[in-house]
């Protein structure tokens, strides 16, 4: 094997790795370059080229697989820019899974060691191995947008957004309203419910399933009705200017964190219903309602960008 011979190998090769319709273009550029390096060698040397220098000349450019991805564009299956967004809701989806699932679980009677790790056991096989697919979902969802965007550019055009800006317009908001003022009627008696649903014909143990207990209406539940009120003028003011401020966000952080204590008291003091089944059911669901609630406020601060003074441009 000449010198020839290695550079055609070699050029052959790269050509290999790419599309049909680039292989004749590119083996002819490459070819031409590895030539022109391979005489320029040789004329160094003050020899004749030979395989032993044509093949000491192609090593040096590497392998033809990397040789051949200077020529064609990488496949990425998720953009660069999605990489921490794709990490963070990776990780955020995969804590919540998890958490949701060992609540469950350990909720389970445990009554010595080997039931706790028999539980363990079964939250790892039922759980932490299935709930895989949610990274395999926001690898596919953003590799669909990553292709989309190249596909269409015009349509992830970048274009300036208000900050104060209402997310779903007025329409939304009336409708956040409306569900905080059907919320605040439930709340006073839940057992409206069960008027509206079966006209009054419901079984006695329903009725006591959604009665409240004494300690609950005496402490926590003047704190949490007066807490759902306070959010109603807050709602009217934002309908009514058609956009937010941040005062309006600083007040809807202290009632949201109001509402979370309030919440967290009510879980850890005592009973909210009579009946012991509809007092888990609705603890359960406090929690998760705190748990959402402080990670959107961290969300947000974490969000919040405040630029600070340049002191080379105040100089």
């Amino acid at each position: 094997m000449n010198a020839n011979d290695v550079i055609e190998a070699y050029v052959t090769e790269v050509a290999l790795q790419l599309p049909k319709k680039q292989r004749n273009d590119v083996a002819f550029e490459l070819r031409a370059l590895l030539a022109e390096e391979l005489q320029g060698n040789a004329e160094a040397a003050g020899r004749a080229a030979d395989a032993a220098m044509a093949l000491e000349l192609v090593q040096t450019w590497g392998r033809p697989e990397e040789v051949a991805l200077r020529y064609r564009p990488t496949l990425t299956i998720i953009d660069p820019a999605d990489g921490h967004n794709f990490l963070r809701a990776t990780v955020i989806g995969l804590a919540i899974l998890w958490g949701l699932g060992l609540v469950i679980v350990l909720r389970r009677p445990i009554a010595s060691g080997g039931d706790v790790l028999t539980a363990l056991g079964q939250w790892w096989a039922s759980i932490v191995i299935p709930s895989l697919w949610w990274p395999g979902m926001l690898v596919v969802g953003y590799g669909v947008a990553a292709w989309s965007r190249r596909r269409w550019p015009q349509t992830s055009v970048w274009k300036p957004r208000a900050a104060d800006r209402l997310y779903g317009g007025r329409l939304a908001m009336v409708m956040a309203l409306f569900a905080i003022l059907c919320g605040i009627s439930v709340l006073l008696d839940p057992r409206r419910v069960l008027e509206v649903v079966w006209g009054g014909r419901a079984a006695p143990a329903a009725y006591q399933a959604l009665t409240y207990t004494e300690t609950f209406l005496e402490r926590q539940a003047p704190w949490v009705l007066g807490l759902l009120l306070l959010n109603i003028p807050l709602f009217l003011v934002v309908i009514v200017m058609g956009r937010g401020s941040s005062v309006q966000r600083r007040i809807e952080t202290v009632l949201s964190l109001g509402t979370c204590a309030v919440l967290g008291w009510t879980v850890l003091d005592g009973p909210v219903f009579m009946a012991e089944a509809s007092d888990r059911t609705a603890k359960f669901f406090l929690v998760l309602i705190v748990a959402f609630t402080l990670i959107g406020i961290a969300i947000q601060l974490h969000r919040r960008v405040r630029p600070s003074p340049n002191p080379r441009m105040q100089a």
